[in-house]
């Protein structure tokens, strides 16, 4: 089996942005993470993410885009969005699916309101339209500890709101390493992307998508709540809404069959 694993990078002006490659599917799908893109990028982390979502690669030629590598400060969800159509055309990409999870799923969203000639087929996954309260609350919280530097605390905090009971169990043991490990060099582009959710609303584009979309939200979501999925399903028109019962925003690690589901919704004929 062929693996066609790649780190790559794409130049724009005087901007770069790195993505991982996989996969020997004829079908093209783009991967839009979320917000932990501020804290470490795809760059180098092919074989680790071609592994993380193996059950793609027969079936597609998959990209995971990061943002581009110098984040302005004040950037938009919108720029971001138009960063990422620049680079599929650049990339000689004419028509994707794309999966986008928390604010990739915002991103993502951009990307089909404002492109839908790129986008075939859309997965949003554990995100909201708009920032809500309870974003906010989350959001504000996180900023002052990337602003303080408590890089334990950050990692801490964002896990309880994102694991199930059951997988913190287990990642409660790693919590004495969290502040030695994983910390980056400053917090610039985690705050960035932070302020650019804290600035988002989507709802006018999101009624504007005309392809067809897969929403998932985690039933128990405290990082977004399961109220954003349903806020989505109710302004896309005609698309699908489906929850990860008893789990929360780390549903897309979680849940069993959620990349066996997202492929079917992507194969099927709508």
């Amino acid at each position: 089996m062929r693996l066609n694993i790649h780190n790559c990078r794409v130049n724009f002006g005087p901007d770069e942005m790195a993505y991982a490659s996989f996969g020997h599917g004829e079908n093209e799908l783009i991967i839009l993470p979320g917000l932990s893109d501020g804290l470490t990028t795809t760059e180098g982390k092919a074989l680790p993410l071609s592994w993380m979502y193996r059950e793609f690669s027969d079936s597609f030629t998959v990209s995971v885009f990061s943002r581009r590598a110098n984040l302005p400060d004040h950037f938009t969800i919108a720029e971001m969005a138009e960063d990422q159509a620049a680079v599929i055309r650049m990339i000689g990409k004419r028509s994707v699916s794309v999966l986008g999870v928390s604010q990739g799923g915002m991103i993502a969203l951009m990307l089909a309101a404002d492109h839908p000639e790129l986008v075939e087929k859309l997965v949003i996954a554990v995100s909201a339209p708009c920032v809500n309260p309870l974003i906010q609350a989350n959001l504000q919280r996180w900023i002052g500890y990337a602003e303080a530097g408590d890089h334990k605390q950050l990692m801490i905090d964002s896990a309880e709101h994102m694991y199930s009971e059951s997988r913190l169990r287990n990642i409660r043991l790693m919590y004495p390493l969290l502040g030695r490990i994983g910390k980056p060099e400053n917090y610039r582009r985690f705050l960035a992307n932070a302020h650019a959710i804290l600035n988002f609303n989507g709802r006018e584009k999101a009624k504007k998508i005309t392809c067809p979309v897969l929403i998932i939200g985690g039933e128990s979501d405290r990082t977004v709540g399961f109220e954003g999925s349903e806020e989505l399903h109710r302004l896309i028109p005609r698309s699908q809404l489906y929850c990860c019962r008893g789990l929360g925003h780390a549903a897309y690690e979680e849940e069993r069959t959620f990349n066996q589901r997202v492929i079917r919704f992507l194969k099927e004929d709508h």
